[in-house]
């Protein structure tokens, strides 16, 4: 078993390292200057640029370039939050605590949690906050950029506190190989990463002897400040610094989004900040501000849960404004009930401070204390399921393009109605006292914060790439990349919600066997959302110095429904002074927003019968197409019987399953069936986003990602090299399946003239 805090060191300088083989990869691959327009980006590493680079990001107050670098940051810090995730994944896989052990899986639980909370979802939002909020408000800055700039750079030591454990014993691993035992090595082990869980609870964090518990208090201590003196940037600058046609009526959605955050940061982290110096008194001193004797160890649990909450609202609340920007842009209509939307942003910033307590249901509070917070806690459903409708109604009728943001936005809804529907359960007393310790509340908050959350950082990161670097983005590889996302993210966190209603409880590194395959595709889907980010990342890097240049500013052809909002304008205009490109008019337009039916929204069934042409045909045609795969498939699985990697009893078992008779054959119909309709049905649909440029290329695509049901659906309990023989042929088989597919899609479409 390799060493945990190595393999989470070693694996994220792995991905550093691959960032910049990629970087250097496309500067050999990259536009090329033609007299023109845009030059090329060079990589180049030398001590005069590596410290002209450090003068310039260390001393910038711009706040285009401090948001870059909070976004950056962010990056960096969800990167390593994430790797945490998913080794905690990994030991999920098996009922015993096997993979790693116990104290590790504490240890991950803890920091993960810490991680993407406090460094990971406000940086990226208030990153993108920094960059796009002057422009949409019509200011030339920040109303304080020095103090924009400290708030940053509060934020890389503040993670090195935290985190400081992780590093401080990896370190003294590294040195005790290379000088054997010693002091410095002494020093540098007596820390190492807390296992007391990302909420701190007491009396285990106040008796529990590790130092680094105090670095971590101090780190998030130092977290709180910065995130406060950005909040109240943001205010100052909404208030003050907004342009003089730029009216609150006129305001966009996402500046509302951000002053309510704000707001909600001024008065949440100077409590956080407070509980925390109790608690390090408590540790350090010998006060008893929680213990037995004094306020108690619940008091530990009102102050974090009064800022908990709210801390909710704090990093989903920039997502929704995001949404409620980005959505009418791929709908060709303006947010329908705008002032409603307004109004709820304001009541769940009001709201989110009255509801902290039904974290603690189960502590035995007075039954009319949870009476109350249950009825807080359903109330403030009500904004949030306005804002669900008023998206909806965007929607409806409108004309909708499937690019990758849209996608996103439209997984944002669903993942957010499952969450708020599992939420508005937790919040009735009964229900949350018998299901708070279960995995349904692990369930239910990543819906919200791997949900809506994320997709929205990925939304935003594409609909605003071009006027960020200045370049075109891979758009199938990110309608790709956003499908797997969502795919991996609805996937792992609707299965925790399914463990949860099964009473397994959460927290523990081991479980009951009989959880074991719920617990496995759980896994599958974190390791999808992997695959994912890492997609996003490289497609982010290589399109940054190897992309299309921008050519036009109206990249998302926002002219034609009269949405050129001010940061395209502002883009466009940037264009023109400094690379001469001339702006563009459409050739017609359709206003975003009238009363006139006769100009209204065009019905989405015009863009839909293009897209899916005759449906007898498809149907036909993919169903000839996906015989010859099975059959090509069968093959290689006939191969597997032969050599013994492959049981026939996986076919009697599907039979059985569906109440069929328990025959091998009759289950290896069902099989050809499903492999002549489903899935070819199931390609056609998504092959367009899949990445190739052939329909076998995309057909191998598509295999590789179903091949990972297969191998849960017809395992039969092989082990060792048998199990191995398994895995690697069905993956054969399956690119078996996909060249089939592909190759007969590609002959009809070729000899027949059939549009699939």
């Amino acid at each position: 078993m390799p060493d945990p805090a190595l393999l989470r060191i070693g694996l994220f300088v792995a991905i550093l390292l691959g960032c910049l083989v990629i970087a250097h990869r496309a500067t050999r691959h990259g536009a090329r200057p033609d007299g023109g327009t845009h030059v090329s980006r060079d990589l180049t590493v030398d001590v005069a640029s590596v410290r002209a680079g450090l003068e310039r990001w260390t001393t910038t107050t711009n706040h285009r370039e401090i948001g870059l670098l909070y976004i950056a940051f962010g990056t960096l810090a969800g990167i390593w939050g994430g790797i945490d995730g998913m080794m905690m994944r990994t030991e999920l896989l098996v009922p015993a605590a096997s993979v790693w052990n116990e104290p590790t899986y504490n240890e991950l639980f803890t920091s993960h949690g810490i991680t993407m909370l406090f460094f990971f979802v406000t940086p990226i939002f208030f990153g993108i906050g920094n960059y796009f909020l002057p422009l949409l408000l019509g200011a030339d800055d920040m109303a304080f950029p020095r103090l924009n700039a400290i708030g940053f750079w509060m934020l890389p030591p503040a993670l090195l506190l935290a985190r400081a454990g992780l590093v401080s014993e990896v370190t003294a691993k590294f040195l005790g190989l290379l000088f054997g035992e010693n002091a410095l090595v002494d020093f540098f082990g007596a820390l190492s990463e807390p296992g007391v869980g990302w909420t701190l609870y007491v009396p285990l964090s106040v008796q529990t002897a590790n130092p680094q518990i105090d670095l971590l208090l101090l780190g998030l201590h130092l977290s709180g400040i910065a995130t406060t003196l950005a909040a109240i940037n943001f205010i100052v600058t909404i208030f003050y610094e907004r342009a003089a046609d730029v009216t609150w009526a006129r305001l966009d959605i996402f500046s509302w989004t951000i002053l309510t955050t704000s707001a909600l940061v001024v008065f949440a982290f100077p409590l956080l900040g407070s509980a925390i110096v109790l608690l390090l008194l408590d540790r350090n001193v010998g006060t008893t501000f929680y213990a037995i004797e004094g306020g108690g160890p619940l008091l530990w649990q009102h102050l974090f849960w009064f800022f908990g909450h709210p801390e909710v609202y704090i990093i989903f609340l920039p997502a929704a404004g995001l949404m409620s920007l980005i959505l009418p842009k791929f709908c060709g209509r303006t947010l329908f009930g705008y002032q409603f939307v307004v109004y709820s942003t304001l009541a769940i910033g009001v709201l989110s401070f009255g509801v902290w307590a039904h974290h603690m249901f189960v502590t035995g509070m007075d039954p009319r204390l949870r009476a109350g917070f249950m009825v807080t806690t359903i109330a403030i459903a009500v904004p949030s399921a306005i804002k669900v409708f008023n998206w909806m109604t965007t929607i409806w009728d409108g004309t909708v393009r499937l690019t990758a943001p849209m996608i996103l936005c439209v997984a944002s809804i669903l993942t957010f109605v499952i969450a708020g529907v599992t939420g508005i359960f937790l919040a009735v007393v009964p229900i949350n006292v018998t299901y708070h310790g279960t995995y349904y509340v692990v369930g239910h908050f990543h819906l919200i914060v791997m949900g809506i959350i994320p997709f929205m950082m990925f939304a935003a990161s594409y609909y605003w790439y071009p006027i960020i670097t200045g370049r075109l983005f891979d758009r199938r590889l990110a309608r790709f990349q956003a499908a797997l996302l969502v795919v991996g993210s609805t996937t792992t966190f609707t299965v925790l919600v399914i463990l949860g209603v099964l009473e397994l409880p959460r927290r523990y590194a081991d479980y009951p066997p009989a959880y074991a395959p719920l617990q496995q595709i759980a896994t599958i889907g974190a390791y999808l959302i992997g695959i994912s980010v890492l997609l996003w990342l490289y497609n982010m890097l290589w399109s940054y110095w190897a992309g299309p240049p921008v050519d036009d500013a109206d990249v998302w052809d926002l002219k034609k429904s009269e949405q050129f909002t001010r940061e395209w304008q502002w883009f466009e205009r940037r264009l023109e002074d400094e690379y001469g490109i001339e702006p563009s008019e459409p050739a017609t337009t359709r206003p975003a927003s009238t009363t006139d039916p006769t100009i209204g929204s065009p019905s989405i069934s015009r863009q839909i019968r293009p897209l899916v042409g005759s449906v007898t045909e498809n149907v036909f045609v993919g169903a000839v197409a996906g015989l010859v795969g099975t059959l090509l498939m069968t093959v290689v699985l006939a191969v597997g019987v032969a050599i013994g990697v492959f049981h026939l009893q996986a076919f009697t078992e599907l039979a059985g399953l569906i109440g069929a008779p328990e025959r091998a054959s009759v289950g290896y119909a069902l099989f050809v069936l499903a492999g002549s309709t489903v899935w070819p049905l199931l390609f056609l649909t998504i092959a367009r986003y899949l990445p190739g440029r052939t329909p076998i290329a995309r057909g191998l695509s598509f295999a590789t990602i179903v091949t990972s049901g297969f191998l849960l659906a017809f395992y039969t309990d092989q082990a060792g090299l048998a199990l191995v023989g398994y895995v690697g042929l069905s993956i054969l088989a399956h690119w078996a399946y996909g060249v089939g597919l592909g190759a007969a899609l590609d002959y009809a479409s070729y000899r027949w003239d059939v549009e699939v």
